[in-house]
């Protein structure tokens, strides 16, 4: 049976949360060690976490003391047309414009979203221009039921006019207002693929623009996604009160460097990391998607071992895949069921499909092999 869900938190009620955690964040993120697995004492606080399930697990996500399920919704919708037999593609940023297919949009969006909160998903990760207006329309009064990660790529880093704290600031209260949002519970800013590109002027408005909007009562936490490794490692060395939580990519042929490793800093300083592409683009599925297609099966399977395999990393605290159907909802609830350890068997069927995966990968994503080695 459900909890009794609670009360919206107000922003003054966290903008009050936030500094005291602020406070303690600083000997928390230096003194602690990263923990994401949960421990008896912390069932309490998982129970009371958003649309919390007893049969999904939770993961702390770092230093925010944030309880988020095992796997994410990522806030893509690749290939959706497929699922709801819509009359064109459609853009994994952009919603349909055809009326007809819009409709037939939302109702899968909704689909989801709900089949997330009834097997226990409880975060939601905005990566698209209209995915943000989309999934809160979606969302309506259940705006609480969900962690929201917010980012808007167009009104962010990558688009050079916005590189100041003012316009940061500016427009993403803008988006908020769009959204019907009082605050987000994560804005994780979405700086350029190769994050150092971004001179230091840049970084210190961005930074500054975290801090402000934190105290403002804007969001909760903040964070960044890149794709840049060295650059995010570093960054987080000097500001990890600023970079709470990490987006990057972490696909089933990732794991750590023996030395240096991003998940050495990772864990020093108790950093919430959210892990985009497990799928590599789709690249390592053969099917297309849809519960009809003749490699539904085996498509399944596949994901259900990509995300053991990144699960039983426990410096990553969840995958964040764009999940389509309510039947990819139900997979990946199974696959946090399922043991962690690959046998024989089974690795060498996974080994299998990452080969198969970079043969596939399109031109535009020949740079997920660069995240091999994290």
């Amino acid at each position: 049976m459900q909890p009794e869900q609670k009360q919206p938190i107000t922003r003054r009620e966290f903008i009050r949360d936030t500094a005291a955690a602020a406070g303690l964040a600083i000997g928390l993120s230096v003194l602690k060690p990263r923990t994401v697995l949960a421990a008896p004492a912390d069932k309490p606080a998982i129970e009371k976490t958003r649309s919390y399930n007893p049969g999904m697990e939770y993961r702390r996500l770092g230093q925010t003391g944030l309880w988020v399920s095992a796997v994410c919704l990522g806030g893509h919708w690749k290939r959706i047309d497929k699922v709801i037999a819509a009359k064109g593609a459609i853009s994994p940023y952009t919603a349909p414009m055809n009326a007809g297919d819009m409709d037939a949009f939302l109702k899968n969006r909704d689909e989801v979203v709900s089949r997330c909160m009834e097997v226990g998903i409880n975060t939601i990760d905005f990566a698209g221009d209209s995915e943000a207006e989309v999934y809160c329309k979606v969302l309506g009064k259940r705006r609480e039921q969900m962690f929201l990660a917010y980012s808007h790529p167009a009104s962010e880093l990558r688009e050079p006019p916005n590189r100041t704290c003012k316009k940061l600031l500016e427009l993403f209260e803008a988006g908020l207002k769009r959204c019907n949002l009082e605050y987000a519970d994560i804005w994780r800013l979405m700086c350029l693929e190769r994050g150092g590109e971004h001179s230091a002027a840049e970084t210190d408005e961005m930074l500054q623009a975290l801090e402000t909007a934190k105290k403002q009562g804007k969001c909760r936490f903040t964070g960044i996604s890149t794709h840049d490794r060295d650059w995010a490692q570093a960054l987080i060395e000097k500001h990890p009160n600023l970079l709470q939580v990490l987006v990057f990519p972490y696909t089933a042929r990732s794991k750590a460097l023996p030395e240096h490793s991003l998940f050495d800093t990772i864990k020093k300083y108790d950093i919430g990391t959210l892990g985009i592409k497990p799928f590599a683009s789709n690249a390592i599925f053969k099917g297309d998607g849809s519960p009809a297609s003749p490699m539904a099966e085996e498509d399944c399977r596949i994901a259900r071992l990509t995300i053991r395999f990144i699960l039983n990393n426990p410096q990553m605290t969840a995958p964040i895949p764009g999940l389509i159907s309510k039947q990819q909802v139900d997979n990946m609830a199974q696959a946090v069921k399922e043991r962690r350890e690959l046998d024989a068997g089974e690795k060498a069927e996974l080994d299998k499909a990452n080969d198969e995966m970079y043969a596939r990968l399109p031109a535009d994503y020949q740079w997920l092999k660069q995240w091999e080695y994290v």
